[in-house]
């Protein structure tokens, strides 16, 4: 006859194996499962915001203490199931550079959030009425890569992206958190070695050494979160890229185990012109990008990034519709547009 605390540990492991399948079930393709307790590099992430890397986005400092400890985000929290969703699709170097997730006509939130929202519904009904859970997509209060990584589904590689050894980095994280309990899972160890790829493809040096990223350099950060100007030493290492950046991520050694995601919103639709977006007003601009990560930047977010794109592009056929937003009413888009020109302008003096 077996013990109480023995048959306690074969529920617990039992409800773990049914968790892990209903994510399975529902299209994940990395599921692991950790405690509630405070994720290891909480005292690093303190360090961070403390050395100011985290720039502008005050809403990291804000909540950084529920990120250390998930039981001020779901009080009784238990365990924390992290899945993780494949969206590799491709490769693609036309002009107008977007992140890998930014490629589809969905915002990637959309598609897990469905997702999400359901595993937790079944992760109640696995463990009965007293049970409650939360989940979050990329926006919740949770160190969700250091969570990823004791939860075994990957490890944090140099670049301070999620690795997986079956995937590669092109993973998108969700997060349940859950009153209950659950087997945990072991946690997966650091598999970078001396591989400094990612380090040494950085356009604007933003990883300031391994595990070490300042945000206030990184493309991402400048072309998504930062608000007003992009500062000026910046703007020419920004190349073509409109919205994100994948370098430091497209080089990782790991990607040769990416395979194509099945997920038809992460399929690639194709994007005008770089200059076809200039004569874009508001209404043009919500009609093509509702519903999409870059719709969150909003037009003037966006036209700066196409304007910097532009003058890095250099090429003079580009000069009228860059001359046309000197018109544009928003100030952020006009700035961006003399800075452009000036620099295809002193490029072709150079050349003649």
């Amino acid at each position: 006859m077996k013990s109480s605390a023995s048959t306690s540990e074969l529920q617990l492991a039992s409800w773990a194996n049914e968790v892990k399948q209903r994510a399975r079930a529902l299209g994940f393709d990395l599921v692991g499962i950790t405690s509630a307790t405070p994720p290891p590099h909480t005292g690093q992430f303190r360090d961070w915001l403390q050395t100011g890397f985290h720039g502008e986005m005050a809403y990291m400092a804000k909540n950084a203490g529920q990120r250390a400890h998930p039981s001020e985000v779901l009080p009784g929290a238990r365990a924390i199931i992290v899945v993780g969703l494949n969206y590799f699709t491709g490769h693609h170097d036309k002009p107008g550079r977007v992140a890998r997730y930014a490629w589809g006509e969905c915002d990637y939130h959309d598609v897990i959030k469905h997702k999400l929202q359901q595993f937790a519904d079944e992760i109640c009904g696995i463990g009965g009425s007293d049970t409650h859970s939360r989940w979050y997509v990329d926006t919740g209060p949770v160190l969700e890569r250091d969570l990823a990584q004791r939860a075994g589904i990957g490890f944090i590689g140099k670049h301070t992206n999620l690795i997986s050894r079956k995937l590669g980095n092109w993973i998108l994280l969700g997060e349940v958190l859950t009153t209950l309990e659950l087997t945990p899972d072991l946690p997966e160890r650091e598999y970078c070695g001396k591989c400094h790829r990612c380090i040494d493809a950085c356009p604007t040096r933003a990883i300031v050494g391994p595990y070490q990223l300042d945000a206030r350099l990184c493309i991402s950060y400048l072309t998504i979160e930062l608000k007003g100007s992009i500062p000026v030493e910046l703007r020419p290492l920004i190349g073509d890229r409109i919205f994100g950046c994948d370098d430091c991520l497209e080089v990782c050694p790991w990607n040769r185990f990416a395979r194509q995601s099945p997920v038809r919103e992460f399929g690639r639709r194709e994007l005008p012109a770089l200059m076809e977006f200039l004569s874009w007003d508001e209404t043009k601009f919500q009609e093509f990008f509702r519903g999409t990560p870059i719709y969150r930047i909003k037009r003037r977010g966006f036209l700066r990034n196409v304007c910097v794109a532009l003058g890095n592009v250099g090429d003079p056929s580009a000069l009228p519709a860059l001359e046309h937003a000197l018109d544009d009413p928003e100030p952020l888009v006009r700035e961006h547009a003399a800075w452009a020109i000036e620099r295809i302008r002193t490029a072709a003096g150079r050349c003649c």
